[in-house]
């Protein structure tokens, strides 16, 4: 896989929650490991020694956090708004050659190997392909999580609805489609959970860094929707893997939500 680099945006003034990345988590065995190093061990599961993995930073905690665990460490400017940019940013600081990059998100511990796996797959396969997300339906559990987080106020998990061609139509932080309440439509969960996680071209990463932010983007906070506003298409990858709990953390609440998915995974 020497045409594919990962590289793991992280930053420590987070609005919602600073310091996140350095925030620790208790797994299965009661071990407690920061998330930046859980998010790079799910690097490492998917690709193994075959793939070059960064962690791309402004703040020197994370750095040293990285080097502690063994990552490799880009340092960025503090003017990234977002982590594509971070990771535009750090490909061009490093000179990162690669057809393919993997934008793994700092927050995302519990990336299940297999949907990098099939990402990359999927960019590999289909040469015009720019830029791919994988996209989880949801079970009923994780859209009740979703709309008790609505309900509550806080900001959560994304949500993505796509045309017939697995072309994104828009991402947002509210739950779409409108369910009306219903879990499920003809026993199918309609909802369709955007999973943190990024695969670009070297040319669309960088026509991304030549457009301004848009509406849609600083309303709902969501960079990829940078593409979508201007005429770009983001393909979405359907992915599954059966018993695995996917949940970013977005809010200190959620770190009793993750430790009690790593400890039913028996995930240490």
């Amino acid at each position: 896989m020497s045409d594919v680099s990962i590289i793991v945006p992280a930053r420590y003034a987070s609005t919602r929650y600073p310091g996140k990345p350095l925030v620790h988590l208790r797994g299965a065995t009661g071990q407690s490991k920061s998330l930046l190093e859980r998010s790079v061990t799910a690097a490492r599961a998917a690709v193994g020694t075959e793939v070059a993995i960064y962690v791309a930073t402004d703040d020197a905690r994370i750095a040293a956090e990285a080097e502690r665990i063994n990552a490799g460490v880009i340092m960025t400017s503090e003017s990234c708004r977002n982590g594509t940019e971070r990771v535009a940013e750090a490909v061009k600081n490093a000179g990162i050659t690669s057809d393919i990059i993997i934008n793994l998100q700092g927050d995302a511990p519990l990336t299940p190997p297999s949907f990098v796996r099939s990402l990359i797959a999927a960019m590999q396969q289909t040469p015009d392909m720019q830029v791919a997300t994988p996209v989880l339906r949801c079970d009923e559990e994780a859209l009740s999580n979703f709309l008790a987080d609505r309900r509550a106020g806080r900001v959560g998990a994304t949500t993505v609805v796509s045309n017939q061609l697995g072309q994104a139509l828009y991402f947002s932080k509210e739950v779409l489609p409108f369910t009306d309440g219903k879990s499920s439509v003809n026993g199918v969960v309609p909802v369709f959970h955007h999973v943190g996680l990024y695969a670009y071209r070297q040319s669309a990463l960088a026509a991304y860094m030549g457009w301004p932010q848009g509406t849609l983007e600083t309303l709902e906070g969501l960079e990829q929707l940078r593409f979508l506003e201007n005429g770009h298409p983001v393909s979405t990858i359907e992915v599954s893997e059966p018993g695995a709990a996917f949940w970013e953390l977005n809010n200190p609440s959620d770190v009793a939500l993750i430790e009690g998915y790593l400890s039913r995974m028996g995930m240490a």
